[in-house]
């Protein structure tokens, strides 16, 4: 049986705050990426102030939320992250997924369609999920036509949400049901 953390171009590992804290410092140097991961101003972070929200995260960690590097295959070198965040794990069996690649080199090559392949395989047969979402805005296409490939569909759209240059940016909701899932993966 192959391991459900590895994919063809990753893997995901235990999420270190030390190693993370030092590789946000270097990424948030990157306003472009800045904005990519999220909808709040730019800002430069030391590696101690990253280091003290991550421990932080880690410690008020709910039992059904999930927290992984993302590593190259080949090297072990440390890419991004990616969280799972279980909304009702009783109920509707719902989740939010974020998902970041740190350094732009790294942008374009599959790393994050492949991280997103393997955390929606640990969703769906690890937790039986029965949904997994994710937001994304709309001048990040990069990130749609990716999360569009393993099989995410539009499901919202909160218009003109976000000002960003002097424009307003749309926020999309993208989906997908562990029937489609499983339609993809074992069709």
């Amino acid at each position: 049986m192959k391991d459900i953390f590895t994919g063809e171009l990753v893997r995901l590992s235990a999420f270190d705050p030390e190693e993370l804290a030092k590789a946000y410092t270097d990424w948030t140097r990157d306003s472009e990426l800045q904005r990519l991961f999220d909808a709040g101003a730019s800002a430069l972070h030391s590696a101690k102030a990253g280091r003290d929200f991550f421990e932080k995260m880690l410690k008020e960690e709910n039992p059904v939320n999930h927290f992984f590097s993302i590593r190259k295959l080949d090297d072990n070198r440390l890419l991004g992250d990616i969280n799972l965040d279980v909304i009702n794990e009783w109920g509707s069996r719902d989740a939010f997924v974020g998902l970041g690649i740190g350094d732009r080199n790294d942008w374009g090559k599959g790393y994050g369609t492949d991280a997103m392949k393997i955390m929606l395989r640990f969703a769906f047969t690890e937790l039986n999920l029965r949904r997994v979402t994710l937001t994304v805005f709309e001048y990040n296409p990069r990130a749609i036509r990716s999360y569009e490939k393993v099989g995410f569909h539009h499901e919202g759209r909160l218009r003109k949400i976000l000002l960003r240059d002097g424009k307003r940016w749309d926020m999309l909701y993208m989906g997908i049901l562990a029937e489609e899932w499983k339609e993809i993966n074992h069709g």
